[in-house]
């Protein structure tokens, strides 16, 4: 008698089972990582975003007009993508403090939501 070659139902599932073992493991893992890379990119556009202004506020003694302004003078090289909302037009801009020129002293985060540590992005 010739015996095929190839596998058996039973070491398929077997194989199949061990595979769905690993990915009820890996699978939420990996959606955690993401979320925490989310966060922290978002973290390290407004801090360079905020190293501009400040850059800005340095060089000209006064604030700029608009964070498109930032890019015009060089101070960023394009607008940051919020990676939560995926977009670079929702940042929320905060005015200078009272007596200093220009209309963007600080930004914020338009992304709705809450962060893993509880606090929301806007509040960043």
């Amino acid at each position: 008698m010739h015996r095929r070659a190839g596998f058996t139902l039973v070491e398929l599932l077997i194989v199949m089972a061990i595979i769905a073992t690993l990915m009820t493991i890996a699978v939420p893992r990996y959606f955690s990582s993401l979320e925490s890379s989310k966060e922290t990119a978002l973290r390290q556009s407004l801090s360079v975003m905020r190293e501009a202004l400040d850059h800005h506020y340095g060089d000209t003694g006064r604030y700029p007009d608009s964070l498109e302004a930032l890019v015009e003078k060089r101070y960023l090289r394009q607008m940051p993508v919020d990676p939560i909302t995926e977009r670079s037009d929702l940042w929320v801009i905060v005015p200078p403090p009272a007596g200093a020129e220009g209309l963007v002293g600080d930004v914020k985060s338009g992304a709705p939501g809450v962060a893993r540590d509880g606090t929301a992005y806007a509040d960043w």
